[in-house]
Formats: structure tokens, sequence, C-alpha cells
């Protein structure tokens, strides 16, 4: 056999790895890099404050940071807190939706260390494990934090993540990017999906991992309109002060809407507030009767665009990358409460939870929302279950780390 039919048979070879359908080729050789969308208020904000006058008894100037176990102290009580970055709401119908939203006078917010792992360390097993198979914090391992009161198609969000993803896939080597998102992180890589061209997809996406992906919401929402929900701790206030504070910040942020669960998805298989002062029930599907009866009618407006806000059910909204999706199961997960009356901001006990099984954060009906990708065309659907393992453990669990360090090595599919 001579070298000139060799060198034809490895150019022939070559070329059909770039045109025939299915399996695509590895991109070049190296690691697939990570893009990681951490889940709600696992970002690290700043927040600071200039002659706030929102609430006297507050200081006047300062900053402090928000976000899940934050261990540092803070001159701003939790109320003081909760304060300030509650979002002022306009109400004009005549203004486009997401221009109704404000900071209060002298609050700026931003995200610490966009772009870097030390915006996210509640993920610090997840970088270990990817250090181990000889990735690098912020080279081939980068975080699209965001600010977990707002929707994706606010604060700059969409072009920050487009510039990340590009930016990543260019530092190393023009290899597509998986994007990893934990809890809330998914909505946020979904809507990056839905709002990118395929031929933006194909480019820069090597495929999509949802931890727990909240896709159509969750029922738990709903309740924290009216006990609130604190930042550091993820517990419930235990003085009425706070209950209000943290209620009232949740009311005017679209993000609650956002993550409560649709209608559209839940109808009433679920029931997510009992009022024992009238013995009406709410499920999703009553959540305009809520509201109204809530006596919440600027916060209808907000609910009425923002729940269910990121599609993701019919073809035209899958996101056509490859996914490899995880989920826990088998545990009580709240979601709902049972209350004295429609009062914002209330105390609760463990007594007063409606629970069904999930993960311990998101119901089932949640978790298994993303079946519907199965259906994709030209792109690889897995949903792997994990029982017993609770939402907040995923991310550290070795076998979904595991499945994870598989699907960076493994090639992509297309059309």
């Amino acid at each position: 056999m001579n070298l000139r039919f060799l060198l034809r048979a490895g150019v022939a070879a070559a070329l059909a790895l770039t045109v025939l359908p299915g399996v695509a080729a590895a991109s070049a050789s190296g690691r697939t890099p990570v893009v990681l969308f951490p889940a709600f208020h696992l970002t690290k904000l700043q927040v600071t404050v200039r002659d706030q006058t929102t609430d006297p008894n507050c200081p006047r100037s300062g900053s402090f940071q928000d976000w899940f176990q934050n261990p540092q102290t803070s001159a701003f009580s939790q109320v003081c807190q909760d304060e300030l970055e509650t979002l002022r709401y306009d109400p004009n119908p005549t203004k486009p939706m997401p221009l109704r939203f404000a900071e209060q006078p002298g609050v700026r917010v931003s995200v610490i260390d966009y772009g870097r792992t030390d915006s996210a360390p509640f993920y610090e097993q997840l970088y270990k494990t990817l250090e181990s198979a000889g990735y690098q914090r912020d080279k081939d391992i980068r975080v699209a934090g965001y600010d977990a009161r707002l929707t994706p198609d606010l604060g700059g969000f969409l072009a920050r993540a487009v510039r990340l993803v590009e930016q990543t896939y260019h530092d190393n080597g023009n290899r597509p990017v998986q994007l990893v998102g934990h809890s809330n992180g998914p909505l946020y890589a979904q809507y990056l999906l839905t709002h990118t061209s395929q031929a933006w997809r194909d480019t820069y996406i090597h495929g999509f991992t949802p931890l727990a992906g909240n896709f159509p919401g969750q029922g738990l929402l709903y309740s924290v309109l009216f006990t609130g929900l604190n930042v550091p701790d993820f517990g419930y206030p235990k003085t009425v002060d706070n209950a209000v504070s943290s209620a009232r910040m949740y009311l005017t942020a679209p993000s609650t809407y956002m993550s409560a669960s649709d209608p559209a998805v839940f109808g009433d298989r679920e029931t997510v507030i009992k009022d024992t002062s009238t013995g009406r029930s709410y499920t999703p599907r009553d959540w305009p009767r809520l509201l109204s009866d809530a006596g919440l009618t600027a916060e209808r407006q907000i609910a009425q665009y923002y729940i269910g806000f990121v599609k993701f059910r019919t073809p035209r909204y899958f996101p056509d990358v490859d996914v490899t999706a995880e989920k826990g199961s088998g545990l009580p997960t709240i979601v709902g409460a049972t209350l004295p009356n429609l009062k914002v901001g209330q105390l609760v006990d463990q007594s007063q939870f409606i629970f069904l099984s999930g993960d311990s954060n998101q119901e089932d009906i949640t978790n298994n929302a993303n079946r519907v990708w199965s259906a994709m065309k030209c792109h690889s659907y897995v949903l792997s279950d994990n029982p017993g393992v609770d939402h907040f453990s995923l991310p550290s669990n070795p076998n979904v780390l595991n499945r994870l360090l598989a699907t960076l090595k493994a090639p992509s599919h297309h059309c």
C-alpha cells in the first residue's frame, strides 16, 4: 500500500467526520471548559449604600454582602439589608415591564468577582473534582453569577453571559463550553440558550448539565410572599419585623414569580397556601385569586408577566444542545404552608408546612419537567435520578460529579 493512497484515505476519513450526521468529532485536544450558573443567592453580591433615605434607623452609608452562608457580620441588620435590597416597582402600564424596577435611592448592587470561582464558594467540591482532572480555576472553570432578585432579562445578564461563554471558548483553544447549572441557575442558562442562535450554540456550546433545574418553578415561593426567607441560612425569620422586611423584599423581586410553580405545568396538583381564616386553599392555578385576596394588586402585574417566564416545554424553546440532567428524589419537600390569614409578614414553624416528595427543596413535578427535552431531534437527553440525595448535595455528590466528568470527555451531537 503506497504513501499516496494512505494520505488520500486519511483525508477522506477526516472529511467524513465533518459531514456525517450524528456524533460530531471531538474538539481540539484539551478539556471541555465549564461555565457554572449558581443557584438562587449562591452568587456573592456586594451592596453599596450611600446616603440612603429608605429607613432612618439603618446606617446612612456603608456596604454589606448578600449570599448564602455569608459569614461576615455587618452594621446593617437583616431587616436593614432586606429593606435596602427591596426593589422599587413602578406599576405604570405604559412602561415595558423590565423598566419598572429600580434600586432604593443610594443603593448599588454588583456581583463580586464576576466570572471567577470565588464568586460562588458553595461549589468548592465541584471545583476540586474538576481540578483533580486537570482543570484550572478561572481558566477552564468560570462562573456566570447573577443578582438572584432579578430575572435574566434584567441587569445586563444576557450580554454578560454571552461574553463570558465566548471568552471562555477563545481562552481555551476554541473549545465549546459545557454549561452547568444548579437549581435556579439552569433557568438563566436556559434563557441564554433560547436567546442565541443555533449557529451560536453549535459553535460555543458543548452541552448543558442542569442539576435540579427549577424550570417550571416550585410551590415554596408562594408562601415566601407571606413569610419571607433569610438568605444567609435559608431559614425563616424569627421576628415579625424580619418576616415583614423579608416578605416585602420577595414581593417586588421578579425572580420570585419566575421561580414559583407555573400553573401551565402544575395545574392544581399541589396546594401552596391554606388560609385557615377562610378555609380556602390555593393551588398554582389559583395564584390570581391568592394575590387578589391578599390585596397584592401591583404584585399581580409582576406575577402575570414573570410566572412561567423562562420557556422550555415546546420544541421552539428546547435548548437544542446535549442535556445531561440530574435530580434528587425520595425526600419530604416543602411546597406550601398553612397560614392563619394572608397578611404579609408571618412567623411559621414546621407544623405549618405542606409537603410532597422531592429533593428536600424542589418537588418531583419540578425536577421531572425537563423530560420533554427527550423529544429533541438532533441532541441527546439523559435525566439521572439520585434517590436520597438532597437538593444542596447534588453539586458535591460523587456520582453526579463522575457523570459530569464523563460528559466533559464525550463528543457532542449535531444534526
